[in-house]
């Protein structure tokens, strides 16, 4: 051991040698900091957000670790932009005007474990766009443009665990799109306009435990697909448009455990559909138009099954039902649309004696009085595309799938509606083309057509039954068109219609004389449209909805009883309008409302109790980007545990009274407003002292705070009064306050 020993000196002048020489590049690393920018150099950490940078600053420290430059304007994203910054792990870019990432933009970040491009432009990815992110564990590409993905785009990503594509405009999955993704669980599909999956577009993935499908086109199954997928143990499929599955669309997913198909159009299901799936724990099926359900074999581990919101018919047929429930031990929910002596009784409290056969005088006398029309037993399976599609031609210039029920004519230049689509067509796409009206029964034979595309077509008018005989119409989108007004003849003929959407039109104001049609309608979508008042009667015949978009739209005044109708609403956005103050009272009558957005308005202050109305069931609220100046103390009473996300960034507050009451946040973002940091500001930072929440204040002012986190500033209030007797009292007001990290304690 003498060697080591006395080589020790030597060692040590060396280290000391190498920390000195490296000494004063560590200090200027650390120490340089672009002008627009907050650095945290004891954490790596540099903020540049919403400082309408259109480019990477050059003198970002190298050895930053996070930076965060959302609500730029930096719309293209070079070649090598951040091959400076090697430490980097985590990249934030959301809401940067992005609008193309060019190939190698982010080579050189081989340490990089998250990249943020939520809510850009961004249209396409390049084939090399990603490369150099081998560690990269999380990729938000949440709310973008993108029409399309390229075999081979993610192909670099091999650490990847978590992948985003929500809410954007993805109408195909090509085969191998996510080629390389060895070790993604999560893959987020939802709100695109997904209509075809080809059968090897989930290949590669083996990892992949959840996939969401939810808010898509999907007029079947896609159980080709969807097998590729093998270790999925939770599949969500809901608000899709499907109408019947059975064992014949090949679903085999044999780790699967949770299966969501909640609000879709579902009619029917065969007693095998599930059969290839034997763990399958918990089925939702809520909110579909199911009168009955066969016993389903197969799902030996069924243990859940969902059924709140169907017409479900407790009559004879129902039996079999009711005694697999009980012999499989299967929960369930769901309560009898009929008949009439039957009808609210929840399905668990049945027994099989209640459900009467036909030949019993009362059971008779009900099914005839109250039997929806149609036959008495459950609807078959589809017929085949072999007999579909001989059923009728497809008309010139169109292409119509069999295997699909799928009719697409956009973009072809038609000057009128064409006919002669086969019968069995569920979705049929005419967007892009020039029709200034839509005369009557310009859909004859298409009582099946679930998703009418009509967009960007030019059209000014819908006839009078111009819709007739659509009698399985779930979603008709007619944005970007001409539309001022719309009457109850035009859209009679469409009574299960759900989803309207009719944004980028022109009407004036909520055509409510048009929805007294539409006695199922579930959503509605106006935004950018001219819209100036919501007055008592807009929404009279909309009494099923539950989501109302009126974003970008001239809304100077919400009168007390416009949105009395609508009892169930549970979103409604009214953002990027005029509105100068909350209208309170046209809350009134809402409880289950959740969701509120009104960002964008100039109201400059809240008054007190302005939620109160929602104050039960509000979940999200939105005020960012309003103007606010001034908070009333008051303001937010009511809302109390239930309030989930609070947003008030990029307004002009510089101070705000502590909301006390709000113990239930996981989520209050306060950037991008001036705080003044004196003692005024002492109850908020007391507030704000007992989360465990990253909430983004920031001192503007005085000067010698500037920059300083509100939650880290103790120095700025030390010498307010009261501070010593009271320092050390945090009430945690956050239901994870109670768990701080150590960041939390820092930040």
């Amino acid at each position: 051991m003498e060697g080591p020993q006395s080589s020790t000196p030597a060692f040590r002048m060396l280290l000391l040698l190498l920390v000195v020489s490296l000494g004063p590049a560590w200090h200027v690393a650390a120490q340089r900091c672009p002008q627009t920018c907050v650095c945290d150099n004891s954490r790596r950490h540099v903020t540049c957000r919403h400082q309408n940078l259109t480019e990477v600053p050059n003198t970002i420290p190298e050895l930053t670790q996070r930076l965060d430059l959302q609500g730029n304007m930096l719309k293209v994203i070079p070649p090598a932009a951040f091959q400076d910054l090697p430490h980097l792990t985590h990249l934030d870019l959301q809401h940067c005007q992005v609008e193309l990432v060019a190939e190698g933009a982010f080579r050189g970040l081989g340490r990089l474990l998250l990249l943020n491009l939520a809510s850009n432009r961004l249209s396409m990815l390049p084939q090399e766009a990603l490369d150099g992110l081998g560690s990269l564990r999380r990729l938000e590409l949440e709310g973008n443009m993108l029409e399309e993905l390229r075999p081979g785009t993610f192909g670099a990503l091999g650490s990847l665990a978590t992948l985003n594509l929500a809410n954007n405009a993805l109408v195909y999955l090509p085969a191998m799109a996510f080629q390389g993704l060895l070790r993604t669980r999560w893959l987020q599909l939802s709100h695109n306009a997904l209509s075809v999956l080809a059968p090897e577009a989930l290949a590669g993935l083996p990892a992949l435990r959840r996939l969401s499908l939810h808010h898509n086109e999907l007029q079947a199954l896609p159980g080709a697909a969807l097998s590729q997928a093998r270790s999925l143990a939770r599949l969500e499929l809901g608000h899709n448009p499907l109408t019947y599955t059975g064992e014949e669309d090949g679903l085999a997913l044999p780790g699967l455990r949770e299966l969501a198909l909640e609000h879709g159009a579902l009619q029917a299901l065969g007693p095998r559909a599930f059969a290839h799936c034997p763990r399958l724990h918990t089925l939702d099926l809520r909110g579909n138009q199911l009168t009955t359900l066969p016993p389903l074999q197969g799902p030996g581990q069924l243990r859940r099954l969902r059924l709140h919101g169907n017409p479900l018919w407790c009559a004879c047929h129902a039996r079999p039902l009711l005694e697999w429930l009980v012999r499989a031990r299967v929960r369930s929910d769901g309560a009898c649309r009929g008949p009439r002596r039957l009808r609210g009784e929840a399905l668990d409290a049945l027994r099989p004696a209640d459900l009467r056969c036909p030949g019993d005088a009362a059971a008779d006398e009900d099914e005839d009085e109250e039997r929806p029309a149609g036959p008495r037993v459950p609807p078959r399976s589809p017929p085949p595309p072999e007999a579909a599609a001989g059923a009728a031609p497809c008309p010139p210039a169109c292409v119509c799938v069999a295997e699909t029920r799928h009719s697409a004519c956009d973009g072809r230049g038609l000057q009128a509606v064409p006919r002669g689509f086969p019968n069995d067509t569920q979705l049929l796409d005419l967007r892009r083309n020039h029709f200034p009206s839509v005369p009557r029964a310009a859909f004859p034979g298409l009582r099946h057509l679930v998703s009418l595309h009509l967009q960007h077509c030019a059209i000014a008018e819908l006839e009078p039954g111009a819709l007739a005989g659509l009698d399985g119409l779930l979603y008709l989108y007619l944005s970007d068109n001409q539309l001022a007004g719309l009457s109850a003849a035009a859209l009679e003929g469409a009574p299960r219609l759900a989803y309207l959407y009719l944004e980028h039109n022109r009407f004036l104001r909520v055509p409510g004389a048009a929805l007294r049609a539409l006695p199922s309608l579930f959503s509605l979508h106006l935004q950018h449209n001219a819209v100036e008042r919501l007055a008592p009667g807009d929404l009279a015949g909309a009494r099923a909805l539950r989501c109302l978009y009126l974003s970008a739209n001239h809304i100077t005044q919400v009168s007390p009883g416009a949105l009395g109708p609508a009892r169930e609403l549970e979103k409604l956005h009214l953002d990027r309008n005029q509105l100068r103050e909350v209208p309170t009272g046209a809350l009134e009558g809402l409880p289950a409302l959740t969701e509120l957005q009104l960002s964008g308005n100039p109201f400059r202050a809240l008054q007190d109790g302005a939620f109160q109305p929602v104050g039960r069931s509000l979940q999200q609220l939105f005020l960012n980007s309003s103007g606010l100046e001034q908070i009333s103390p008051r303001a937010f009473s009511g809302l109390g545990s239930g309030l989930r996300n609070l947003y008030l960034q990029k307004n002009r507050l510089q101070s705000l009274p502590a909301p006390l009451w709000l113990s239930g946040l996981e989520l209050i973002d306060l950037s991008g407003n001036p705080f003044h940091c004196d003692c005024q500001l002492l109850p908020l930072y007391r507030w704000l002292t007992g989360l465990n929440l990253r909430v983004g204040a920031t001192c503007t002012t005085p000067l010698s705070a500037r920059g300083q986190k509100v939650k880290a500033a103790a120095t700025v209030f030390e010498a307010c009064p009261g501070w010593t007797a009271r320092k050390a009292k945090r009430t945690p007001t956050s239901r994870f306050s109670a768990r701080r990290s150590p960041i939390s304690r820092r930040h």
